[in-house]
């Protein structure tokens, strides 16, 4: 018996036949010390739902239960591994909900049940990057989540938390700057997952601001997707489409500028002079 009372595992997965699938970017955490690890590097959960996408056959969902959360809501795509989560449901009365279907098709804000919720998960690799963006640009700010740590490839963290000037600043950094602040937790080696991914993960520990810069969450996307969209490009150059030289001048940036130089102030004067031009008022 593992630490939680429950099969170690190896044998829930050999049991229910849960070879992790590549089509559904499948990586498995075996070690329920590392997945305690993460359940603690998420806060006291011992007053929140915590949500939690792609839980497979339940090892960071068991760290959670075991570590005190309150309520746990786990979306899980793979109907294989439903079994294996309903023991983990039986085992802790009450405290975990598996809900089958697709995390893209997920209304998240529903099922924090009308308080905060905290967003824990071994993110699939596939899509990892589509619902961090996802969750930074929802329209109702503070948001329902009150944190979020979440496993991501380190390359793809340190695009998270990466700064100006850096070879990893980019549209995703600007929009985690702009509402969140951040840091990289810890790092988890290929060899604790089965199967083995080729690169190292990271855990990253996300919190909302509680008041960001005042920007229109659309128009903000649009200028960091035209900016970095072409970013060996001058900005009077890729934001052409949006004002160009205009719209530089109006903030005072330089057109000859790139945009990995720019700051995320920078970037959300940008998209408050587009609405400007367009005669609405910045959000």
């Amino acid at each position: 018996m593992s630490i939680d009372g429950l099969p170690p595992l190896r044998e829930v997965i050999e049991r229910h036949g849960l070879q992790a699938r590549k089509s559904l970017g499948q990586n498995f955490l075996f070690d329920l010390n590392l997945t305690g690890k993460i359940a603690r590097a998420a806060g006291d959960l011992s007053d929140s739902t915590v949500i939690e996408v792609g839980p497979g056959p339940g090892g960071l969902t068991r760290a959670l239960l075991f570590s005190g959360a309150k309520r746990v809501v786990a979306i899980e795509r793979d109907e294989r591994c439903l079994a294996a989560l309903a023991e983990v449901a039986d085992h802790y009365p009450g405290r975990l909900e598996v809900i089958p279907g697709d995390a893209l098709a997920t209304g998240f804000a529903a099922l924090a049940g009308g308080g905060s919720a905290r967003i824990v998960a071994n993110l699939p690799y596939n899509i990892g990057t589509e619902l961090l963006v996802r969750w930074l640009t929802v329209r109702d700010w503070p948001p329902f989540y009150a944190s979020m740590t979440l496993m991501f490839q380190r390359e793809v963290a340190e695009r998270i938390v990466a700064k100006p000037g850096s070879g990893a600043y980019g549209r995703l950094a600007v929009l985690a700057g702009w509402r969140t602040t951040g840091r990289i937790v810890f790092d988890v080696p290929p060899q604790a997952f089965t199967p083995p991914p080729k690169v190292t993960s990271s855990v990253i520990h996300l919190v909302p601001r509680e008041n960001p810069l005042p920007c229109d969450v659309v128009t903000i996307g649009r200028v960091t997707e035209a900016a970095f969209g072409q970013r060996r490009k001058m900005l009077r150059q890729s934001l052409k489409p949006l004002g160009g030289e205009a719209l530089l001048a109006a903030v005072g940036i330089d057109g000859t500028r790139r945009a990995e130089t720019l700051s995320v102030e920078e970037f959300v004067a940008l998209a408050n002079a587009v609405d400007i031009r367009r005669g609405q008022a910045p959000a």
